[in-house]
């Protein structure tokens, strides 16, 4: 089934139609997994009369991998693979990469803008699943209970004594859709924790924080925790400086993007006990083989920070459905915007 009669109105905002209609019906989608927590996008993929192909892989693609692929495919259901302008380029029937997840940073987005392919991603699907593994990543890393684990597999009995989130001092830096949430955990669930804020557009309606220059976070945090886009000014926002300029008894949480870190500088800090303990869930080259992996002070997780099942859908299902309203000719509900696009391109000049 299609959209038949008369055009139905875009979104709010968009017009009804400013994208081309394909003739080809068919998706390509390369993020796995896909409809196995829930099959509905599959199905609404089938009701539309759209041909469904999975990445028949099953695993992330690596960037030569991605042009053979989608070949023949209008639109792609992507993940965080690399899409590059030479790949996005070999295939001039793209039409469209519609991204599972919040982050932008794999697909060359001014090669699309040049190239008019529409790219859309899912920014509101992660953020109460990543900001949940956040708070969980802050209780291990002062609770040490990665250390424990470790330890106790391997024979050792040994109770650490580890730090409270109430009484701790929290450094947020990004106060967007992840960082509010992580902001509200703290204040519900743990009375007596001081909250430093940092963001380019401090909200006044917050009040129990106190927002700050990043200097501020650096020296007196206990905990800092980064939830900013990965961007020009972002790019290495943690680094050698950045890393000894904080406590000794300090710990780092990323669950933000591969890259606002600079994954040797953190594992240099680690290694000399310069900082306690840090959380990464993401990394600049995935899967992760790095130094950080042999530090017992690093608590690494699989770019999971979006991976519960309702989060997981919900992505899914908005990414679907975006890829079905760019195949009957009708703008998508979650487009990049041009300051996306700008910031791409400023990172890509550094």
């Amino acid at each position: 089934m299609g959209v038949s009669g008369g055009r139905p109105s875009g979104p709010k905002g968009y017009p009804a139609m400013p994208y081309p209609v394909s003739n080809a019906r068919r998706v390509m989608v390369t993020t796995v997994p896909f409809g196995t927590v829930d099959p509905a996008p599959l199905r609404l993929l089938a009701e539309a009369g759209i041909e469904t192909v999975i990445n028949p892989l099953g695993r992330k693609l690596k960037a030569h991998e991605v042009a053979d692929l989608i070949a023949g495919f209008p639109v792609v259901i992507a993940g965080t693979e690399t899409i590059t302008a030479q790949a996005m380029a070999a295939r001039p029937e793209l039409k469209a990469i519609c991204r599972v997840g919040i982050g932008l940073d794999s697909v060359d987005l001014p090669a699309a803008r040049r190239l008019g392919i529409a790219v859309t991603f899912t920014p509101d699907g992660p953020s109460p699943a990543v900001a949940e593994l956040t708070i969980g990543l802050i209780i291990g890393l002062l609770r040490q209970i990665g250390s424990a684990d470790r330890g106790l597999h391997q024979g050792r009995w040994v109770r650490h004594t580890g730090t409270r989130i109430a009484g701790s001092t929290v450094g947020v830096i990004g106060v967007g859709r992840i960082g509010r949430r992580v902001i509200r955990h703290l204040l519900g669930g743990f009375p007596g924790v001081r909250i430093l804020a940092v963001d380019p557009c401090p909200d006044p309606t917050l009040d129990a924080v106190a927002w700050v220059e990043p200097e501020t976070v650096w020296r007196e945090a206990d905990v800092i925790t980064l939830h900013v886009p990965l961007t020009a000014d972002t790019v290495n926002l943690v680094a050698a400086r950045e890393l000894a300029l904080m406590k000794p008894s300090a710990v780092l949480v990323n669950t933000a993007r591969g890259g606002i870190v600079n994954e040797a500088d953190l594992a240099q800090a680690l290694t000399a006990g310069t900082l306690r303990a840090a959380a990464v869930d993401v990394f600049c080259e995935e899967p992760y083989h790095g130094p950080l992996a042999g530090l017992d002070s690093a608590l690494l997780t699989c770019h999971m920070g979006s991976m519960t099942a309702d989060c997981r859908a919900r992505m899914e299902i908005e990414a679907t459905r975006d890829a079905i309203r760019i195949l009957n000719g009708l703008a998508p509900v979650h487009p990049v915007s041009e300051e996306d696009i700008d910031n791409a391109e400023r990172l890509a000049r550094r």
